[in-house]
């Protein structure tokens, strides 16, 4: 049985890597109280999806925090005049989007504070991270000194922690740690513009890395496709 004390909000969005996350926090006996944003973001099935796999990991709650950064835009996935790039791009994708993580972490922050945990989950990653300054381990180490100087639980002693358990794996490496835990990866959605279905499209930057690592592993990619590929 997990310890009652023992709890971490854990960011999910649906996709692999926050879902493998999710069973890494449980397996260690975390008490998981997920959390996700619906920001403006080009797809809802994500969004589906972290419900699912927060309800068959046995997840506390679930929380999904509505935002709107598609006031500010930026990027492809909060403005339909930027189309999501097909194909590989050098430097920072157009899908990066301003301050996300800096939002989420923040909210998720306040939420940790409030249930009286000292831990915070997020699946980024420096190895297969499309270029995303907002998930390099430097950016995490910076944030996490800032919330221990913010919070009053960090003032009386209550350090929090963030845990990036996937920060240096290739994605071949976070679907065998997956694998290796119980995860089912069919649940999950990783298309920046999947359909209202959970169809990906195939062709996006996180299409091509998810399909990339379930090849290196040797095993069948269970995404359901707009059309077969």
């Amino acid at each position: 049985m997990n310890d009652p004390d023992k709890k971490a909000v854990v960011l999910v969005s649906g996709g692999l890597d926050s879902t493998t996350v999710l069973a890494l926090a449980r397996e260690q006996g975390y008490r998981c109280y997920t959390l996700s944003f619906d920001y403006g973001q080009r797809s809802h099935a994500e969004l589906a999806a972290a419900r699912r796999v927060s309800t068959l990991m046995g997840a506390e709650e679930h929380k999904v925090v509505i935002l709107d950064l598609r006031t500010i835009g930026g990027s492809a996935l909060t403005d339909d005049n930027i189309d999501v790039p097909e194909e590989e791009t050098s430097g920072i994708p157009v899908t990066y989007v301003p301050a996300r993580n800096t939002v989420f972490l923040s909210i998720a922050l306040g939420w940790a504070e409030v249930l009286g945990a000292q831990d915070i989950f997020i699946g980024v990653n420096a190895v297969d991270y499309s270029g995303y300054p907002d998930c390099r381990l430097e950016y995490i180490e910076a944030f996490e000194k800032m919330a221990n100087l913010a919070t009053k639980s960090s003032v009386e002693g209550h350090y929090l922690r963030i845990n990036k358990p996937l920060i240096n794996l290739t994605k071949a490496d976070i679907i065998r740690q997956g694998i290796e835990v119980g995860v089912d990866y069919t649940h999950t959605v990783s298309c920046y513009q999947a359909t209202e279905e959970g169809l990906a499209c195939g062709k996006c930057d996180s299409c091509r890395l998810r399909k990339i690592g379930f090849e290196q592993v040797g095993l069948d990619d269970p995404t359901r496709y707009v059309l077969v590929k």
